[in-house]
């Protein structure tokens, strides 16, 4: 159990991450090879980039290079995820190369005393031109098998992104740490997360913390291990269920009533969700997104307010229930 320490002036910053984190959905993904839990929630992706990294040149480099850099294991170096990750890809990759050697050294110190081990050839991370390697290698990797799935994972992050923002914005930080089922559970002042080590206490003293969703993090949410650093919680998006990741077939009225993609668009829309949003929830472009969703606004199941440069599209109360009709059970 890791209980995180909240003040009043943690509660004031507490955020949840505007975009994927490149670095934390390169480290999931690779726990994602050493595992068969969720195997079948990622299947196709599981396929299609181990087909992608073979193609590049790069199927001898997972398991050599990169498996034991990022174990499925109590602890991994926290360096690998540096806080510059939020500004993109290349941001955190120059923060890996920059790393202090005297912090490479204890972090790869640590996890060579785990019970996974650690391969002697880390300890020459230390020199800067090995970090350059490395971070030519994620680069390659993140290319390869993440990049190709962008649009897909960054639909799903917005649609999280607008539950946790809604529900911070009708009921408070407080609320917000509270809306995550039973991974974490808010007792003010402290919020449990479930965790797979050991009973660990996590004072954050007025930093605040940011919450990150992940895409490719699986049932449990994780921390950085040195408790000195920025804080962040990064955490599991609700799983899809099985028939789901393969067409629910109560959906099917739905689709036959509207079209397939106007479908789609009309229930991505049930979270609130701007024409960039809904483009990429239905795989569609931009352009055929405002298609679908003057159509939509026009039968009165959606409306759409302009905010600045974008546009948030809802649900009306005539979309809600048509939405609901198609649901087992429903209305």
């Amino acid at each position: 159990m890791l209980r995180i320490h909240f003040t009043d002036a943690d509660l004031a910053r507490t955020r949840v991450a505007a975009a994927p984190d490149p670095l934390w959905e390169i480290t999931f993904s690779l726990h994602r090879f050493q595992t068969r839990q969720g195997r079948w929630a990622y299947a196709d992706w599981h396929r299609r980039a181990l087909a992608a990294l073979s193609e590049k040149g790069l199927g001898r480099a997972l398991p050599t290079r990169l498996l034991p850099l990022f174990p499925r294991a109590a602890y991994f170096p926290d360096f690998l995820n540096p806080a510059e990750a939020s500004l993109g890809l290349a941001a955190g990759l120059a923060a890996i190369v920059d790393t202090p050697p005297d912090r490479v050294r204890n972090e790869v110190g640590r996890l060579a005393v785990q019970p996974t081990g650690a391969p002697s050839w880390l300890t020459g991370l230390t020199e800067k031109e090995n970090r350059e390697e490395l971070a030519a290698a994620l680069k390659d990797y993140y290319n390869a098998a993440i990049a190709p799935y962008d649009d897909q994972i960054r639909a799903r992050l917005d649609s999280d992104r607008h539950i946790r923002c809604r529900t911070l914005l009708h009921g408070g930080v407080e609320r917000l740490l509270g809306s995550f089922g039973t991974m974490m559970r808010w007792r003010a002042p402290v919020l449990h997360v479930d965790y797979p080590v050991q009973d660990r206490d996590l004072h954050l003293g007025g930093r605040g913390l940011l919450l990150v969703p992940s895409y490719f993090c699986w049932r449990i949410p994780v921390a950085l291990s040195d408790p000195e650093l920025p804080q962040v919680l990064v955490y599991p998006l609700h799983p899809v269920s099985a028939p789901e990741a393969v067409g629910n077939r109560s959906e099917r009225p739905l689709a036959v009533l509207l079209g397939r993609t106007r479908a789609n668009v009309l229930r991505s829309t049930a979270t609130g969700a701007t024409t960039g949003e809904l483009a990429r929830a239905a795989g569609i472009s931009a352009s055929a997104a405002s298609q679908h969703t003057t159509a939509l606004r026009d039968a009165g199941l959606i409306s759409t307010r302009r905010n600045a440069a974008s546009v948030l599209h809802t649900l009306t109360p005539l979309g809600a229930s048509l939405l609901r009709m198609g649901r087992p059970g429903g209305p």
